[in-house]
């Protein structure tokens, strides 16, 4: 069965609040996953996908990267605190760094096996913990921002990455993807992405409503290949 605990963890004198999520029903200690939230914050749907990890036998911990109580009510709210995080990168990768230290305190974690998982404004951070060089073995990124303003930071990246992205996502526009692919070659990382036809920004995030021509919404489709893609990455990293 699976449990949830609610954490608290610090960064610099910010306590961040944290769901951490594993199965009893394993024994030992097993790879741990770092699930980072998309510009809404700490939510049911960052939960859930913790709580799914733990299904699949992998102790998952949400990263709160506003700090506890910091929890935006409107896309306006939002937009502002993920403004912030993505003009000073040097706290978002901090603040991804104290939530990876307390995955790996957990006893049931393998601190010698972790991975970081992100959802649009998550996925912008996780790769910014990758470019941080965080001993990590893998890096996925669900229709996540992929620029950086240090490009020359993926020199650092020590784990493979997964980027799965929505091929008619509008926020995420092919100069940025292809500046991407770029920036992974000349570092010679280990990487790959998967582009979905017909999927947009938010592709698996159900609150996000079925109208493609807003830019953001959910496609029932990609969502399932792109979680069965972060599992063969996993089995692949932790294998």
């Amino acid at each position: 069965m699976v449990s949830v605990e609610t954490i608290e963890y610090h960064d610099d004198g910010v306590t961040c609040e944290a769901f951490v999520a594993f199965d009893r029903a394993y024994e030992g200690k097993r790879p741990g996953i770092l699930v980072i939230h998309d510009w809404m914050g700490v939510s049911a749907y960052t939960r859930g996908r913790a709580e799914q990890l733990a299904g699949l036998g992998y102790v998952a911990l949400t990263a709160d990267i506003y700090g506890k109580g910091v929890r935006p009510e409107t896309a306006e709210e939002a937009a502002e605190l993920a403004g912030k995080y993505r003009a000073d990168r040097g706290i978002l990768r901090r603040r991804g760094r104290a939530a990876l230290d307390a995955l790996k305190e957990n006893p049931f974690t393998d601190g010698t096996r972790t991975a970081a998982i992100g959802y649009c404004f998550g996925g912008t951070a996780v790769l910014e913990l990758a470019r941080s060089g965080a001993d990590m073995a893998g890096f996925v990124t669900f229709h996540g921002g992929l620029a950086t303003p240090t490009p020359e930071d993926a020199k650092n990246i020590r784990g493979k990455v997964l980027a799965l992205h929505g091929a008619d996502d509008p926020f995420v526009p092919p100069a940025e993807v292809l500046a991407f692919e770029e920036e992974m070659r000349l570092a010679s990382v280990d990487w790959q992405m998967v582009t979905y036809g017909g999927a947009v920004h938010a592709f698996t995030v159900p609150s996000a409503g079925n109208s493609p021509s807003a830019g953001a919404a959910y496609n029932e489709k990609a969502d399932k290949r792109s979680w069965e893609a972060m599992k063969s990455f996993f089995k692949e990293i932790f294998s």
